[in-house]
């Protein structure tokens, strides 16, 4: 027991504890913090919706480059191939010499191929010319002028911002507090609560980042990352209310949401208990190691030794260099790595919803359930049930004609419930480092979808209709 106690404790921490244990050190955990909160985890009423702080300076900056963030992401889908293919070609010294850039251009054939087929397209939809399936306005258009500006904005505020909350102990002091309640329902670390909550009132792609961060700094096991991604990055209350307002229901927002909370609340006590999710191992990110502890000491109480990790973490943050160079890391990361991956998976998806019969052909199982379910217009409804795979306004989009009040209700509130989509989430977790395949990402999707459908199907008969 003795042994395990000093492990817990981070290291030099009892011995060195006058060092870092400083007025200083708690002034700048307990301020930044606070400052965290504000940005990434307290809800604000802004323009009639409720939102957090990055996603209020997001909004402003996408509105005030509305009509020039097309054309400069097309820019720097085109930089992204140039620089990508230089350290193909000729691997300049500047790119050999940082890690960060040789892992980020020196990508493998199928990515490179990806970016060059992300930069085509951006092209062909801004200048609206070759095949109309590409730039059409439910394919390409969708992506560039409604997608990317969204993701280039959030994660440009975002990835600046991340460092307060990951580095100055917020993590270290909620995890500990909580991890009581996490870890016997979720089998999760207490820490795992600020992702659920950061996708809630913010971003589901930007709780799918801090995960990912958790994971590559070595917070999370492998099976915690996958679990954690595929089920604690919710929609936001405002994409929420986008999705009701667009299917006409805003009116049934609050029984809308309570509805999508208890059913995801369900997915995510069942999925982590099944595989393929089951079975990821509980091992941490090779080149860190374990870096979590959440156990409390005997000689100390809970809230002692949350603020001593808190403080001990803060203590770590030498200068603000530091942290600005983690942010442009981290944007430079999204904008040239993961947004030409968007343009170009996020499009072929729209391209097979939108201009194929695929989806139609896959939802034909689903009829005669949802006919068993007594769902008005099953056949019409069928499709939207599992074309969020591809994206998650879709099944709004196809839903938005159905004249049945309760079928649009569960279309909806199912499309929140599932989670993983491959025009913005999807493709984030394939390029992370977490280990999760594409099989693994459709099997937990139809997971999802089994598991929700018939809770939404229930609480709307029973409760609203």
């Amino acid at each position: 027991m003795q042994a395990l106690e000093k492990e817990q404790v981070p290291e030099g921490a009892e011995r060195d504890k006058k060092e870092w244990w400083t007025s200083a050190n708690k002034a700048k955990s307990l301020l930044v913090s606070i400052i965290s909160l504000m940005l990434f985890l307290i809800p604000v009423p802004y323009n009639g919706q409720w939102t957090i702080g990055i996603g209020i300076l997001a909004e402003a900056l996408q509105n005030y480059f509305a009509s020039a963030l097309p054309l400069f992401m097309t820019g720097v889908l085109v930089l992204s191939v140039i620089l990508t293919a230089a350290a193909k070609v000729s691997k300049p010294a500047w790119m050999a010499d940082s890690s960060f850039f040789t892992a980020l251009f020196d990508v493998g054939a199928f990515w490179f191929s990806m970016r060059i087929l992300g930069a085509m397209f951006a092209i062909l939809t801004l200048l609206q010319v070759g095949p109309e399936f590409i730039w059409s306005p439910v394919s390409g258009g969708t992506v560039l002028y409604d997608l990317v500006p969204v993701l280039t904005t959030w994660f440009l505020i975002a990835g600046f911002f991340m460092p307060l909350l990951l580095q100055f102990g917020l993590m270290e002091f909620i995890g500990t507090m909580v991890r009581k309640l996490m870890r016997p329902l979720f089998k999760l670390p207490g820490r795992s609560s600020i992702d659920a909550m950061a996708s809630w009132m913010g971003s589901g792609t930007v709780g799918v980042l801090i995960t990912t961060q958790q994971y590559e700094q070595g917070y999370y096991t492998k099976r915690e990352a996958s679990v954690i991604a595929t089920n604690f990055s919710v929609a936001s209350i405002a994409f929420s209310l986008v999705v009701i307002s667009f299917i006409g229901m805003q009116h049934m927002f609050i029984q809308f949401y309570i509805t999508v909370l208890v059913a995801g609340l369900v997915a995510a006590v069942i999925c982590p208990r099944i595989p393929p999710l089951s079975r990821k191992e509980e091992t941490y990110y090779g080149p860190v190691g374990k870096q979590i502890s959440e156990e409390v000491p005997s000689d100390r109480s809970r809230l002692q030794w949350a603020a001593e990790k808190a403080v001990h973490k803060a203590s770590e943050v030498k200068s603000a260099g530091s942290l600005v160079k983690n942010g442009v890391k981290n944007v430079l990361d999204i904008w040239l790595g993961l947004i030409p991956l968007v343009m170009a998976l996020g499009t072929i998806a729209l391209m097979i919803a939108e201009f194929t019969p695929l989806f139609q052909y896959l939802s034909y199982p689903l009829v005669p359930v949802l006919e068993l379910m007594a769902i008005p217009e099953a056949a019409q409804a069928a499709p939207a049930m599992i074309v969020g795979f591809a994206d998650m306004f879709l099944p709004a989009v196809i839903g938005s004609g159905i004249e049945s009040e309760l079928t649009r209700f569960v279309i909806a509130a199912l499309s929140m419930t599932q989670l993983v989509y491959m025009s913005e989430v999807g493709i984030l977790l394939l390029r992370s480092k977490i280990p999760l395949n594409l099989w693994d990402l459709i099997i937990v999707f139809l997971q999802r979808t089994i598991i929700t459908l018939p809770i939404i199907v229930a609480m709307a008969h029973i409760l609203f209709f």
